[in-house]
């Protein structure tokens, strides 16, 4: 078994390591099939011998040929670690900087199994979901980490580590592109191609960012959206014996089951894979599990009659758990005053592509019968500037997640207590909350990490709250400050993320890419831009960040500059009362201040947003004046 220090020490060459081949006893990717010509295998098997000396190549190009053939894909098998791959204490590796010994922590993590779907084929979540697209380029990148410099930054281009240039302290010590594919050649079926050749690169969102913290992060969103959905489609704060059914409990999608507890509701969620939904069983996040829908039904009934908090795996498919096709048995349900939203991945928009009813009359490219959870529930919080902030201990103590739970839970009841609107104190109230159930709930996998839902007030000060306690020698090890893509300024995705916005700029990625330059020129440690991710290749940019915070006072400026651009990019786009979507409601507009893009949020709420921005942050936004339908239609018979 390897050390960290051969890990980062280059590629082992000189004895080859044993190829060992695709291990059994793990999960693993699904075998792509990229249909490349003849002409396309000896690039793509030329791509992958660049990494490797001729006097190696001999050796090697057989078996990248036949795992090419064998799977779509040449991940490489023989330079897979034989390491215990995990988040060790940032001290351990074997590096010249804080930053780098920080990202690589971040990039074993990804790579855990506990975290990993597919470890071995490099894939995080999400089936695609690629941390790198070999092992060689894993291996390579562990060493130029290793050799950084506080004046040196690492490029990567999808995967390929391109090499250390010339930077400086203030820059960025790492920047990742992934999928930057010419739009006209960004389609599902190009991808295959090129990804098989070695030249692109799916990342998700935070796989390929190496920001992914496991399923702690998608348990928290769906708790605030099921929170939300409570409120807004039943009136209630209390969800006690109220049914939550959905389908799904492989990758993250694992989470909904524990989230139905946290919120105190019955959870149903039904999934095809008996393998899966054991793993979650016996992982405790769900509480009981069955394959008869009869039992499931009358289980059901048995939780509503007592109000009993649930999480109840069916297994079968959640098409006959809801009557006979998916799409006609929602229609119907809806008919009956059942509420149903689009939670996750464009169920509607593929609905609609396979000829589904799920049509809307007189609707614009991103509406349907149906809303997203975007358009109806995060939406609203997304535009008063709340989104999935997170942060890992370096460490790896669990007594540091501790003291920073405790800080971030002060940090927040103290903006409470200076004076919130009823709004934002609503979801300060509930992060409060989650914190302190997300302890009891064991929902650390992997490193030692947390996320709550904050907006740009909240993460400042914790961020601060952290960095002192650092500096006192209150927490051992620096804290890697991150967030998910899906936040209010990382993504422009037409029918997730910007989904609710009906200006015409919902199908543009400006506000993604504003975001990665910059966070990059405020401090930014990593910095990540990426095509894909959460809907599917081609329907979506978006941009992510990691900060380092040691306990300096460079550190907390970096922080103040960086989480403030990183939410006030988002708020500053995202709303305009003139033109909501019908189904919304909103108060009056405030006269001549709102922003660009048609967002679903409450104006009032915006700017008293805007207005507290402005004076935290000296934040000076353009506010176009409202314009009244009678002045259109005036101006169009003119």
């Amino acid at each position: 078994m390897c050390s960290l220090q051969e890990l980062c020490s280059g590629l082992p060459l000189r004895p080859l390591p044993e190829n060992r081949g695709r291990r059994a006893g793990v999960p693993h990717a699904p075998v792509r099939t990229p249909g490349l010509s003849p002409a396309e295998e000896q690039l793509a098997l030329k791509n992958a011998l660049r990494y490797f000396p001729p006097d190696v190549q001999e050796v090697l190009a057989p078996e990248f040929a036949q795992e090419l053939r064998l799977y779509g894909h040449i991940y490489m098998y023989r330079f897979c670690p034989d390491l215990e791959m995990r988040a060790y204490p940032v001290e351990r590796y074997p590096c010249r900087t804080r930053a780098a010994a920080a990202i690589m922590l971040m990039i074993m993590n990804n790579l855990d199994p506990a975290v990993a779907q597919f470890p071995q084929e490099l894939v995080t979540y999400g089936g695609n979901g690629q941390v790198f697209s070999n092992w060689a380029q894993f291996w390579l990148t562990m060493s130029y980490l290793a050799q950084m410099t506080e004046e040196q930054t690492l490029v990567m281009y999808s995967g390929h580590p391109l090499g250390l240039f010339p930077s400086s302290p203030e820059a960025p010590r790492l920047v990742i592109t992934n999928g930057m594919v010419i739009p006209n050649y960004s389609s599902r079926t190009e991808y295959e191609k090129l990804f098989a050749m070695g030249v692109t690169m799916y990342g998700q969102m935070t796989a390929g960012s190496y920001c992914y913290i496991g399923p702690q992060g998608i348990v928290h969103g769906t708790v605030l959206t099921v929170l939300n959905a409570g409120r807004r489609y039943l009136g209630l704060q209390d969800l006690a014996g109220k049914v939550f059914v959905t389908s799904g409990l492989g990758g993250m999608s694992g989470a909904q089951a524990k989230a139905a507890v946290i919120v105190g509701c019955i959870g149903v969620i039904a999934e095809v894979d008996g393998a899966a939904l054991m793993k979650r069983h016996r992982q405790g996040w769900l509480m009981e599990v069955t394959d008869s829908l009869d039992r499931c039904i009358e289980r059901l009934r048995e939780a509503r009659k007592r109000k009993e908090v649930l999480s109840l795996g069916y297994h079968g498919n959640v098409v006959d758990l809801c009557l006979r096709r998916h799409v006609s048995a929602i229609n119907r349900l809806a008919r009956e005053h059942f509420f149903f939203w689009d939670y996750g991945n464009a169920f509607l928009l593929e609905a609609q592509r396979a000829g589904a009813d799920v049509g809307k009359p007189g609707a614009n490219r991103t509406e349907f019968r149906y809303p997203s959870y975007v358009q109806h529930i995060m939406g609203d919080i997304f535009s008063q500037g709340f989104g999935p902030f997170r942060w890992v201990c370096t460490s790896g103590d669990p007594q540091d997640l501790a003291v920073t739970d405790r800080l971030a839970t002060s940090a927040l009841e103290e903006i409470v207590a200076a004076g919130v609107t009823p709004a934002v104190k609503l979801q300060y109230v509930d992060n409060i909350r989650w914190i302190q159930e997300a302890a009891k709930h064991q929902l650390v996998v992997g490193s030692q990490a947390r996320i709550l839902y904050s907006d740009q007030k909240g993460r400042v000060a914790i961020a601060v709250a952290f960095n002192q306690a650092i500096a006192r020698g209150e927490l051992k090890a620096p804290v890697v400050l991150s967030r998910d893509h899906h936040d209010v300024s990382g993504t422009d995705s037409p029918f997730r993320e910007t989904s609710n916005i009906y200006d015409g700029s919902a199908f543009c990625a400006d506000m993604a890419v504003q975001n990665f330059v910059g966070d990059a020129f405020r401090g930014a440690t990593w910095i990540a831009l990426h095509n894909g991710g959460g809907v599917g290749w081609g329907e979506v940019i978006n941009g992510g960040f990691g900060l380092v915070l040691d306990g300096t006072e460079d550190a907390e400026q970096k922080a103040r500059r960086v989480l403030s651009w990183d939410v006030a990019n988002g708020v500053s786009d995202r709303q305009h009362p003139s033109r909501l979507s019908p189904v919304q409601t909103a108060d009056p507009p405030p006269s001549g201040k709102v922003a660009r893009r048609c967002w679903s949020g409450s104006p009032m709420a915006y700017e008293v947003i805007c207005q507290t921005m402005r004076e935290d942050s000296g934040m000076v936004v353009t506010l176009p004046h409202a314009v009244t339908d009678e002045r259109l239609l005036q101006a169009l018979r003119l």
